[in-house]
């Protein structure tokens, strides 16, 4: 079952493919103006700081049962020099922001916007079995990188299904 929030009322997005490509497991810490939350804490309206745009009130939510057939990728504390905070699930096309020597080193440019999968190392980052009850994804109007677990994730822009 997917839950879409936007406002105050229930209005339906588009979840074809974003909600999942532009999502974290129940359980992750989100900086927000009032401190670090756990995503499910979340509601329309509370602003989350972004590196992209300061801070930003949060436009829409998703909430979607995990599918059984996904295997998300496990990050390890201090995997990504220092980061993230804690043991991280994402799922695999999560874009993560790289801005250290991995960067330079593998895709030749000072960040890069990579697909957690494409980060497996198979020892610090590597696939899971694990299986969270929910994902959740943030939208503004646009894509914006938020903190999660102390990793800088790109969000999926708000999207309204076509009339």
């Amino acid at each position: 079952m997917t839950q879409h929030f936007q406002g105050r009322s229930q209005t339906r997005l588009r979840s074809q493919g974003d909600s999942l490509s532009a999502a974290v497991p129940m359980g992750t810490e989100i900086l927000t103006m009032d401190g670090v939350l756990p995503v499910e804490f979340l509601e329309v309206g509370d602003r989350i700081i972004t590196r992209s745009s300061g801070a930003l009130r949060l436009r829409g939510i998703v909430r979607q049962k995990t599918p059984a057939d996904l295997r998300l990728v496990h990050i390890t504390p201090d995997a990504l020099g220092g980061k993230p905070d804690c043991e991280t699930l994402l799922p695999p096309q999560q874009r993560i922001l790289i801005r250290d020597w991995r960067a330079k080193a593998l895709w030749g440019a000072e960040q890069a916007r990579v697909a957690a999968a494409r980060l497996i190392d198979g020892e610090f980052i590597k696939w899971s079995d694990k299986r969270p009850a929910a994902l959740f994804s943030l939208h503004f109007a646009r894509a914006e990188v938020i903190y999660a677990n102390g990793l800088e994730l790109v969000t999926a822009p708000l999207t309204m299904p076509a009339r």
